[in-house]
């Protein structure tokens, strides 16, 4: 992995899903700051897809199931070249193609219409399922968020991705320790994910969210399986690399005050000048 090409893949998504929320005004800043690091590994490093041909059959499937975090995708398709970065200013707008939650049939490079919590995991347990008996070599890689788990429908998904063997589903469960109405553990404790996913058949690691390396690194130790399906606990925080934000106690969905407006400002300044430095 050339590490120094995704931290600045890495800081890109981070400066476009700033900005973008913060020209509408307001919007999912926690959730999709936390997932920045596994979308520049995946779109930056291990996934096999063509911007130019977002449909290409014999693309790496992903499949975003906590869908609120559609901000953090819609940048990292920007960044990839799916659509220009003007496209992200017209966020929850009126006849935009980027609606709060991601929509197949709207935005390129989107696979399946997300939003319902719990039901994603099971769309990307089918469409593993489908390449699997089409004799396919695609991955799919689903991101979960550790809310949505509370979910049975998650659980019976997991299950019968074991049962089946589905050894090219990666789940990447963004484990932030919050949730929109709270921290997880108060509202209802999730106890280990990494127990949990290994007591439902799948090959599991846990690895720190914020490295870009671990997260890399698990993918590839992922691949070598051939009979289990993979999840990968993402150790993370709500508002991931903006501390402000990260110390924010009610940060899943922001409608930003003056200062939080003056944070998010100084945020991504830093990260202009972080990256212009880089490009110079």
């Amino acid at each position: 992995m050339d590490l120094q090409k995704i931290e600045a893949f890495r800081d890109e998504i981070r400066l476009k899903t700033l900005k973008e929320l913060y020209h509408l005004g307001f919007g999912h800043y926690g959730g999709s700051l936390s997932i920045v690091e596994a979308l520049a590994v995946l779109y930056g490093e291990v996934m096999k897809v063509n911007p130019e041909d977002p449909k290409w059959e014999d693309r790496d499937y992903f499949i975003l199931s906590k869908g609120h975090g559609g901000p953090g995708l819609y940048a990292t398709l920007a960044a990839k070249g799916y659509f220009p970065e003007e496209v992200l200013y017209t966020l929850n707008q009126n006849g935009t193609t980027l609606p709060s939650h991601p929509d197949k049939n709207l935005t390129p490079g989107v696979d399946m219409t997300t939003g319902s919590l719990g039901q994603g995991i099971s769309a990307a347990v089918g469409v593993a399922l489908s390449h699997k008996l089409s004799n396919k070599d695609n991955y799919t890689y689903c991101i979960v968020g550790d809310g949505e788990l509370n979910e049975g429908q998650c659980w019976e998904a997991a299950q019968f991705a074991a049962h089946h063997k589905l050894n090219h589903l990666f789940v990447l469960i963004d484990d932030n320790k919050k949730q929109l109405d709270g921290l997880t553990k108060d509202i209802i404790d999730p106890l280990d994910f990494e127990e949990k996913f290994k007591a439902f058949g799948f090959y599991t690691l846990r690895v720190d969210g914020r490295s870009l390396e671990q997260i890399y690194q698990a993918i590839e130790e992922g691949k070598g399986q051939t009979e289990q399906p993979v999840a990968i606990v993402l150790d993370t925080v709500k508002g991931q690399g903006v501390p402000y934000l990260e110390e924010k106690a009610d940060n899943h969905h922001i409608r930003p005050s003056k200062e939080d407006e003056e944070a998010i400002v100084r945020a991504i300044a830093e990260l202009e000048n972080k990256l212009g430095k880089v490009v110079s």
